[in-house]
């Protein structure tokens, strides 16, 4: 039997709102945090699915502008795997996994995963609908599942319009009809649809490029890991995976950035991040630099302003005068 239950933000204070709407969607989903773009008059609510025994978590999710994020310390704190379907029921989402970038409009349909980061964007009031799976019921369909991470499904033609139907079909079940289970069988019917979409949609290549996703996952999952060792470089990171530092450029070939590009990135982000936290306002620019893998101040002010257009010095007097 489908049982529901529907919390919202409506009713409580400015200050508790953000606090009850992160709890609850934390619960429902995985750990994350949520960033409205107007805290004062931000409101959200969402109907989920109370049955613990099912195989499958749905929950019609509304809010407000606002940005989700699901940060490495929150994936370190989540427990069992969940790979989560988003079908976009009104206005507009930003979905990002595995520097991919899946925006979709009513009735499109992408996957995520909580056992790495993620975020979805929403600038304008929306609704959503969200579909849980585990680990071990989606790889019955869906061998690599990381391979299909932020990769969009259209919703309004051929076998990706089906999927949409059906999913806002189950879900309509679930409202309307008390004796409606989501067991086993329905969750096979819906794994089975998502798994046949996703292979007529992307075609051969999503065959060709699964386990090459998948290294590619596991490779930016160790990078991320070990971003304040000075000594990380593609031939270190080749040697702790066992594979050629030609195969590890090889699997980066399709992305935007070479390894070391990416490796670059990261850092001047993460201490962009670390500049402009009131929890390290104390520290000296060196010490942040040197923390993210920078052994020479004076390339990391140089690399620093090449990408923000600001000396570090100048990045955080700006920020902290925003803020």
């Amino acid at each position: 039997m489908a049982q529901l239950e529907t919390l919202s933000t409506a009713g409580l204070l400015p200050g508790r709102k953000i606090e009850f709407w992160n709890d609850i969607a934390s619960d429902t989903f995985s750990p994350l945090v949520s960033d409205p773009t107007n805290l004062a008059d931000f409101n959200g609510h969402l109907t989920r699915t109370t049955n613990s025994h099912a195989p499958v978590r749905i929950a019609e999710v509304y809010s407000d502008p606002q940005i989700v994020r699901h940060t490495r310390p929150q994936v370190a704190r989540t427990g069992a795997q969940i790979h989560f379907l988003h079908l976009q029921l009104d206005g507009e989402s930003v979905n990002r996994q595995d520097q991919r970038e899946a925006r979709l409009l009513p009735g499109d349909i992408t996957i995520c995963d909580s056992s790495r980061p993620y975020e979805i964007i929403f600038e304008k009031p929306n609704r959503m609908l969200v579909f849980g799976f585990t680990d071990e019921l989606m790889r019955r369909y869906v061998q690599y599942p990381q391979s299909i991470a932020a990769m969009h499904i259209p919703g309004n033609k051929g076998i990706g319009g089906l999927l949409s139907d059906f999913l806002s079909c189950v879900w309509r079940r679930c409202q309307e009809d008390s004796e409606f289970d989501v067991n086993a069988g329905v969750a096979d019917a819906m794994l089975g649809l998502v798994a046949n979409t996703y292979r007529q949609v992307l075609g051969s290549a999503l065959d060709h490029n699964s386990l090459g996703a998948a290294h590619r996952i596991r490779i930016i999952n160790y990078i991320e890991e070990h971003l304040g060792d000075p000594n990380l470089t593609p031939t270190r990171i080749a040697g702790a995976f066992r594979i050629t530092t030609r195969y590890l450029h090889h699997l980066f070939s399709e992305e935007e950035e070479t390894v070391a590009r990416y490796i670059l990135r990261r850092r001047l982000e993460e201490c962009a991040r670390a500049l402009t936290s009131p929890s390290q306002r104390r520290r000296t620019i060196t010490s942040i630099a040197f923390d993210h893998g920078f052994s020479s101040a004076t390339h990391f002010g140089r690399v620093f302003r090449s990408r923000y257009d600001l000396t570090p010095r100048e990045y955080r007097h700006e920020h902290s005068i925003a803020a």
